[in-house]
């Protein structure tokens, strides 16, 4: 479990103990009692944060950790088992959180080292009476089906299914008996189902809990009637079906309750049952959450460990949950809930991966592969930390590596998961999994956009007519839903996230035609004389760089140092995609002449403008292109252009001596930062936005 995972052992360690031992009373992977920081009730612990951070896989590696060694089961919201009835079920009497309960419940039921398989008669009596809603005109072999899966739930003894396929269809028998009657059908069902489970479950416990409906309200103290209650409400739907499906989570904890009852249980069960909810925003997930926060803070507590993972910080939802970075719950989480249903809840953001993590994995993918010394420190600025990007931007490496060596080549290249899948380029394989995809097209064009308005207007050229400025404003507030940063000055605040778009629409056809459209489209958005930064920007996008040139070398002598450094570092992280030609303009060869203006190779065949400071305007055509390139984060920092840009960095400092220190400053802090893959900021200017107006 470790192996696969880095980063994360404020979750996972044993010694000192991490979150998920101290909250389901077990070290991961051994059947070992550990001391439980909150025994009365845990916190409800929700993952938080975009998608491909890892969150799919800390569940993945819960179930494993504690499979066998306690009750455990996970669930993936999003699955289609959830978005639909099954055929020929009625869809009043189906929901996705009963189909989750039941899911839920039949992983609960294994047995686990020292204890046998937990029986659920509570849930079980509830679910056959919801289902019972939908058996009016069904077949004798659908119902038995049904019944038969739904009874396994109560199965305690080693001969699974037998007990339960025997009185699954003798409740068929008098289901189908029931509906041919002249009684209604559900009252009927419900009492076929009660008999036969009292015929064939006389223990106590099986007993206690079908009079456990007894209390439904308005029941009067009668099981049956509280179960036809129960089945009414649910196929009434809206506010009564939510009424009925919080009644059957609270029988499901309930039933955990019982196995964890008794002398004997607690001998023999170390720790809590653990309940694990992935992609908790969709329905289900937020169904169940509210359902046992909402029990939890009326005082219904149970002693179960949910851990739900969720795309968002769900603030929405959630209003009143405590929030931690994952480092700040590694030796106690500080937790404390008040009144509110929501406070009950614990949200953990999921940190990106750090230098050295994404150093471990790229050496554990790439074991059998020379890596370029600087391809892990590149890769972790690339991806900002992000496990999935990671992980693919590694495996394709030892795919491809020494054929293919530049970060942008091994995005473009083809990945196979397997010998036997297809492959993708990896940069869309990113993609499918890191943004929404029935947004995919627009957010290609848009993430060359830096605000609402440049978006409409590239909405406006490349996208149909039907998407305009309201779906733009809708598309930011899905971002920002999703758990993607916003950043003034990008439309996608992700850096990685926008650099795979812009790859996605610089090969959107042959000829480019979609990237040059769209960076011709800003260019003339941005013609206004204040908002030139932004239009040399993409103008370099195109590979024009002379106008940008211009800019800098006419500002230099008069600028504020430090926003025209601003200035120069904005339209440098113009991104680039593709070899130029001599002329700076795209075409379909290999090669990237940037270093070679940077190091001053194009100079003599360079023809300078006519009255211009020759030396400075070299110099300045030589920073640039340094910075274009260093900048770039699908480039291998290059030792010689980082030494390039510390001595014309250097130099310009001589020419301004008043301003001297803070271009000497930068000289020394962007080439270091390049060649350690950290992003090239400052200098020390945190009021920096990011759009480098000068």
């Amino acid at each position: 479990m470790r192996t696969r995972l880095h980063g994360r052992g404020a979750l996972f360690d044993a010694d000192p103990a991490g979150l998920a031992p101290r909250l389901v009373g077990l070290v991961p992977g051994r059947h070992r009692a550990h001391p439980l920081e909150h025994p009365d009730e845990p916190p409800f612990v929700v993952l938080t944060g975009a998608r491909g951070l890892g969150k799919s896989a800390v569940l993945d590696a819960l179930q494993e950790a504690y499979r066998g060694h306690t009750p455990v089961a996970l669930i993936d919201c999003s699955a289609t088992q959830f978005a639909g009835p099954p055929a020929g079920r009625p869809a009043d009497s189906w929901s996705p959180s009963a189909q989750a309960l039941l899911v839920i419940a039949e992983q609960l039921a294994e047995p686990v080292t020292g204890a046998g398989r937990i029986a659920f008669p509570r849930l079980m009596s509830g679910l056959v009476a919801v289902a019972a809603g939908g058996w009016g005109d069904a077949e004798a072999e659908r119902i038995r089906r049904e019944v038969e899966r739904i009874l396994l739930l109560n199965e305690r003894g080693p001969r699974i299914g037998a007990f339960a396929g025997r009185w699954a269809g003798k409740v068929a028998a008098k289901v189908v008996a029931a509906a041919t009657g002249a009684g209604p059908l559900v009252s009927g069902a419900i009492e076929a189902t009660l008999e036969s489970v009292a015929e064939g479950f006389t223990g106590h416990k099986h007993q206690k809990a079908s009079e456990w409906y007894r209390s439904y309200p308005n029941a009067g103290g009668n099981a049956q009637r509280g179960l036809i209650l129960l089945s009414q409400h649910f196929r009434d739907g809206d506010g009564s079906r939510e009424h009925a499906e919080r009644y059957l989570v609270r029988a499901l904890l309930a039933d955990l309750g019982e196995a964890y009852t008794g002398f004997m249980a607690k001998m023999q069960r170390l720790g809590r049952p653990l309940v694990l909810l992935d992609n908790a925003q969709t329905t289900p997930g937020p169904e169940l959450t509210a359902a046992v926060l909402r029990d939890r803070a009326e005082g219904t507590g149970d002693r179960v460990v949910f851990v739900a993972a969720r795309r968002g910080e769900g603030r929405a939802e959630l209003p009143n949950a405590v929030r931690r970075q994952l480092a700040e719950v590694a030796r106690r989480t500080g937790w404390t809930p008040d009144a509110a249903p929501s406070s009950r809840a614990l949200l953990v953001a999921l940190p990106p991966l750090s230098a050295d993590d994404t150093l471990h994995i790229v050496g554990a993918l790439c074991a059998d592969t020379a890596v370029p010394s600087h391809l892990p420190a590149a890769a972790h600025r690339l991806t900002g930390g992000n496990p999935l990007g990671v992980v693919l931007l590694a495996e394709s490496a030892a795919q491809h590596l020494p054929e293919v060596t530049s970060l942008g080549e091994l995005l473009s290249a083809e990945f196979r998961p397997a010998e036997d899948q297809p492959g993708s380029p990896v940069h869309q394989a990113l993609l499918d999994r890191l943004v929404p995809a029935a947004y995919l097209e627009e957010l290609t064009v848009l993430a060359a956009a830096h605000d609402h308005e440049s978006a409409c207007a590239l909405a406006s050229a490349l996208l149909p007519d039907t998407f305009g400025p309201a779906d733009v404003r809708a598309l930011q507030t899905l971002l920002a839903e999703e758990g993607l940063p916003v950043v003034p000055g990008q439309f996608v605040g992700d850096p990685f996230v926008r650099t795979l778009l812009l790859l996605r629409l610089h090969l959107r056809d042959e000829d480019h035609a979609s990237w040059r459209r769209a960076h011709e489209t800003l260019i003339e958005h941005y013609a206004e004389p204040e908002r030139a930064p932004y239009r040399l920007y993409h103008e370099l996008a195109l590979g024009d760089a002379e106008s940008a040139v211009a800019r800098l070398r006419d500002d230099f002598a008069d600028a504020d140092t430090r926003v025209w450094l601003r200035t120069l570092r904005f339209i440098a992280s113009a991104p680039y995609f593709h070899a130029h030609d001599a002329e700076g303009r795209d075409f379909g060869g290999r090669g990237d002449r940037r270093a070679a203006v940077a190091l001053g190779v194009t100079d003599t065949g360079y023809p300078l403008p006519e009255g211009v400071d020759a030396v400075l305007h070299l110099r300045v055509r030589r920073l640039l292109h340094a910075l274009w390139e260093l900048t770039d984060p699908l480039v291998l920092p290059d030792p010689k252009v980082c030494d390039r840009l510390r001595f014309e960095l250097e130099q310009l400092s001589n020419l301004r001596p008043a301003a001297g220190a803070l271009l000497w400053r930068a000289s020394r802090d962007w080439p270091a930062a390049a060649l350690a893959g950290r992003p090239i900021e400052g200098p020390a200017d945190p009021e920096d936005d990011g759009r480098g107006e000068a």
